[in-house]
């Protein structure tokens, strides 16, 4: 279970972050029936860079090389 929160990315989402911090995303986030307590304390973060997913993709390959 995501509790330590969930991380949004790809191209759109960084476009439409107006979007994400409206009430009425954070009310389709929560309503989740019996689970609502639970996502209600759930962060809900936006990937604003653009290189994150080769970055992770650069630091993993360092690890399997036992490099980091």
């Amino acid at each position: 279970m995501a509790v330590g929160g969930v991380y949004i990315g790809g191209g759109i989402a960084p476009k439409i972050i107006w979007k994400l911090k409206e009430r009425t995303f954070r009310e389709a986030f929560t309503k989740k029936g019996r689970l609502s307590e639970v996502v209600a304390h759930i962060p809900v973060k936006v990937i604003i860079n653009d290189k994150a997913a080769l970055l992770g993709a650069a630091c993993r390959a360092m690890e399997l090389l036992g490099e980091g």
